[in-house]
């Protein structure tokens, strides 16, 4: 890395850029059929629609348009935000992601962005007692916030981890016990885990936290550098994810985020196996051996040097 580059915590998240760069991605992943356009053949110099186009579809001038994809975003109605969302036919993770992008005040988190999250004692009880299920708890910037004991013998013994390594992207991305774990679907895990922290960015641009994570892990990863640059954002859902474990081998499980009420930036994440399935024996298993097993294998992060 040479002198003239910025160290990780000095990396900026400049709002202007994030929306520039977003609403270009966004139009470049469309095609004139996509949205009931004409494409004569003509081949066209970049991917996507041409600026001309979205502005006809959205109702706006060009050059508003333009100063908009520059990242001049000041001032602009909620109702021409609209208008260009479903032009760029965005799904409602990225509407919401352009209200934070250009409606700041608006749309801003009531909690301050320096503020250490905390997880209400009610709720790790409520983890805790969920003995056969991992479960844990996900705050801002991908932190684990809590956690219970089979979720510590399925992805590590988080308790032994400094706290700043408790965090999804720094195990995704930095550490390779954990990318083995996810590497029937890691590709899948870390753009997801990645639009997370898009989301984010948009929501608290100046969370100096936030900038140094990205930017340290823009410095030690090219996939996360790739990643972040198709500046895509999701929201956290439901699915069903493959892991490799270590001691008991392939694991088939489904997964559910549940948003808290009363704190729209922490949710819970739970993992379960179908009944009667072998991987329903597997975990069951693995739930037996408990934290010892964690321990055993407990993924070192590499060194942040």
């Amino acid at each position: 890395m040479s002198s003239q580059e910025p160290t990780p915590a000095e990396t900026p998240l400049d709002r202007r850029a994030e929306l520039s760069e977003f609403l270009r991605t966004r139009r470049a992943r469309l095609k004139p059929a996509d949205v009931g356009l004409p494409d004569y053949g003509h081949r066209r110099r970049v991917p996507g629609l041409r600026r001309e186009e979205l502005s006809q579809l959205a109702g706006v001038s060009v050059a508003y348009y333009t100063r908009l994809e520059q990242g001049n975003g000041a001032n602009v109605s909620t109702e021409i935000l609209e208008a260009i969302s479903r032009a760029l036919r965005l799904n409602d993770a990225e509407h919401a992601h352009l209200l934070h992008l250009t409606q700041p005040k608006q749309h801003k988190k009531k909690r301050r962005t320096g503020a250490r999250q905390q997880v209400r004692p009610a709720l790790q009880q409520l983890i805790d007692a969920m003995e056969a299920v991992p479960a844990y708890v996900v705050g801002r910037r991908t932190d684990i916030l809590a956690w219970n004991r089979a979720a510590a013998a399925l992805f590590g013994d988080f308790a032994s981890w400094q706290r700043e390594d408790r965090n999804w992207a720094r195990m995704i991305f930095l550490n390779p016990q954990v990318r083995a774990l996810f590497r029937v679907n890691w590709e899948q895990k870390a753009s997801d885990v990645v639009s997370y922290l898009r989301m984010d960015a948009g929501c608290h641009p100046d969370d100096p936290e936030l900038s140094a994570l990205v930017g340290q892990l823009s410095v030690k990863s090219e996939d996360f550098r790739r990643i972040w640059a198709a500046h895509d954002v999701r929201e956290k859902g439901h699915g069903t994810k493959i892991l490799q474990h270590p001691l008991v081998g392939e694991l088939t499980l489904s997964y559910e985020t549940l948003n808290l009420a009363d704190d729209a930036e922490q949710c819970l994440s739970t993992y379960h196996a179908e009944p009667g399935s072998p991987s329903a024996e597997a975990l069951r298993l693995l739930m037996s051996w408990g934290t010892d097993a964690a321990a055993e294998r407990t993924p070192q992060p590499e060194d942040r040097a």
